[in-house]
C-alpha cells in the first residue's frame, strides 16, 4: 500500500509539473501573440500531441505493459528499443510536419516546420518519461518534468522579445529536448535508433492496438480543430484553446485518478463482478463533479480582469466558452469510469468499439458546430456529443458485466512473453 501511494504521489506531482508546463506556455504565447497566431501556435499543439499518442502506443505502451517492474537489467535493454522508435516516430512524423508547413506557407506553416524540427527530441523526452515510471522511478519522470519547465523560462523570454509563433515553438520544444538530455543522464541508457525496426516487429501484438486506441482519441480532437479552422478560421481555434487552458488545472485531478483507475477497478472484479459498474459510477461520478465544480468556480467567481490577464485578448472570445467546455470536460470524467471498467473486463474488442463511436459523435459535434456556429458552436457541439458518448460507454460497460457474470471467467490479461525471449530478442 505504502509503495502505490509513493507512485501515486511521484505521478500526481509529475502530472502537475506537465499540466503547469502546458498552460504557463499557453498563458505566454496567448499574450504576446493574440488570437491569429495563438490558433496557429494551438494547431502545432494539438499535432504533437497526436504524435505523442503515435509514439505511446508502438514505443512506450507495450514497455509499461511488458517491462513494468522487471530487473534493471532487462528494463535497460527494453527502454533502449523503445526510446529508439520513438526517436524514429519523431523524425518520420517530423518531417512530414516540416513538409506540410512549406507548402501550407504563413504563421501556421511556419509553426509546423518549427514543430517538424524538434519533434524527435520532445518524442525522446516522453519515452523517458513513461520508461521511468514503468521501472517505479517517478521520482526521475518528475526531475525530466521540472527540468523542462525550468528551461523554458529563459527560453520563452528570449522567444517574447521578439514574439512569433515558429520563435515560440522552437523555444519550447528545446526546453524539452534539454529534460530528455537529462533524463538519459539519469536512466543511463543510450537509445538505439537501429533496434527500431524490431521492437515494432516483436511488440506489433500490443503497438497496433494501443496505436489505434491512441489515435482514435486524439485523432478526433485534433480533426474538430482542423475542421474548426477550415470553417470559422484559425482565430477561432485560438478561442477554443483558450477556454480549455481555463480548465487545465483539473486535469491535474483526472490524470491522477487515470493512474490508479483500472487497477482498482480490476481489484473489485476480483471481488465481485456486481460490485464494477458501482464502483466505475462512483468513480466517473466523481470526476464529473469536480470538473463542474470548477467550471462553474471560473464562471461566478474568476473576475473579468483577472481573465485579461491570463489569455489577453483571448479572453475576450474565450470566456463566453468555458460554461460548454465544462460540460464537456465533465462528461469526458464521467465516461472515464465506463472506461477503466471496460479495461478491466478485457474486452478490448467492445472498447475500442465504443471509443469509435465516441469519437466520431465528438467530431461530427465539434465540425458541425464550427461550420454553424464558429467556436461558440463548436464548443456547445463537442459538449452535446460528449454527453450523448455516455449512453455508448455505459450501455457497453453493462453488456460487458452480464457476459462476465454469464462465463464466470477472469479478466482477460495481455500474454506476456518470457523474459528471457525479451532479452535475447532485444
Amino acid at each position: 500500500m505504502r509503495g502505490v501511494f509513493r507512485r501515486l504521489t511521484w505521478g500526481l506531482a509529475d502530472q502537475a509539473v506537465t499540466s503547469l508546463v502546458s498552460f504557463v506556455v499557453g498563458i505566454v504565447v496567448a499574450r504576446s501573440l493574440g488570437a491569429l497566431e495563438f490558433g496557429a501556435f494551438s494547431l502545432a499543439w494539438v499535432t504533437y500531441g497526436v504524435v505523442v499518442n503515435i509514439s505511446r502506443g508502438l514505443a512506450t505502451d507495450p514497455l509499461a505493459v511488458r517491462f513494468s517492474g522487471v530487473q534493471r537489467p532487462v528494463w535497460r535493454t527494453a527502454v533502449a528499443g523503445s526510446s529508439g522508435t520513438a526517436i524514429v516516430v519523431g523524425v518520420v512524423t517530423g518531417a512530414i510536419c516540416a513538409g506540410l508547413g512549406t507548402a501550407i506557407g504563413g504563421r501556421t506553416g511556419s509553426a509546423f516546420v518549427a514543430l517538424g524540427i524538434v519533434l524527435p527530441g520532445l518524442m525522446l523526452q516522453d519515452s523517458w518519461r513513461f520508461a521511468f515510471f514503468a521501472s517505479g522511478q517517478g521520482s526521475k519522470a518528475f526531475v525530466s518534468d521540472l527540468t523542462w519547465a525550468l528551461g523554458l523560462v529563459p527560453a520563452l523570454y528570449l522567444a517574447s522579445r521578439s514574439p512569433s509563433v515558429t520563435r515560440f515553438v522552437v523555444a519550447w520544444g528545446c526546453a524539452g529536448i534539454l529534460a530528455a538530455l537529462v533524463s538519459g543522464v539519469q536512466a543511463g541508457v543510450v537509445p538505439r535508433v537501429p533496434q527500431a525496426r524490431h521492437w515494432l516487429t516483436e511488440h506489433r501484438d500490443l503497438g497496433l492496438r494501443y496505436l489505434t486506441e491512441n489515435l482514435t482519441q486524439s485523432g478526433a480532437y485534433q480533426l474538430r480543430m482542423y475542421g474548426l479552422g477550415a470553417f470559422a478560421g484559425v482565430a477561432a481555434v485560438g478561442t477554443v484553446r483558450g477556454a480549455e487552458m481555463l480548465l487545465g488545472p483539473f486535469f491535474i485531478v483526472l490524470s491522477g485518478v487515470g493512474l490508479v483507475a483500472v487497477p482498482e477497478a480490476a481489484r473489485v472484479l476480483r471481488r465481485s463482478a456486481r460490485r464494477l459498474h458501482l464502483f466505475c459510477l462512483l468513480l466517473g461520478g466523481a470526476q464529473a463533479v469536480a470538473a463542474l465544480a470548477w467550471g462553474l468556480l471560473l464562471l461566478f467567481a474568476l473576475p473579468d480582469k483577472w481573465g485579461h490577464a491570463l489569455l489577453g485578448e483571448v479572453w475576450l472570445t474565450s470566456s463566453a466558452l468555458v460554461l460548454p467546455a465544462t460540460l464537456a470536460v465533465a462528461g469526458a470524467g464521467f465516461n472515464t469510469g465506463a472506461a477503466a471498467g471496460l479495461r478491466a473486463l478485457g474486452i478490448a474488442r467492445r472498447s475500442l468499439k465504443a471509443q469509435l463511436c465516441a469519437s466520431a459523435f465528438y467530431l461530427v459535434g465539434g465540425v458541425t458546430g464550427g461550420a454553424v456556429g464558429g467556436a461558440l458552436g463548436s464548443a456547445w457541439g463537442a459538449a452535446a456529443a460528449t454527453m450523448s458518448s455516455a449512453f455508448v460507454w455505459w450501455f457497453t460497460l453493462r453488456v460487458g458485466i452480464r457476459e462476465r457474470g454469464q462465463q464466470g471467467s477472469e479478466p482477460i490479461s495481455v500474454p506476456q512473453r518470457p523474459q528471457i525471449e525479451e532479452v535475447r530478442s532485444a
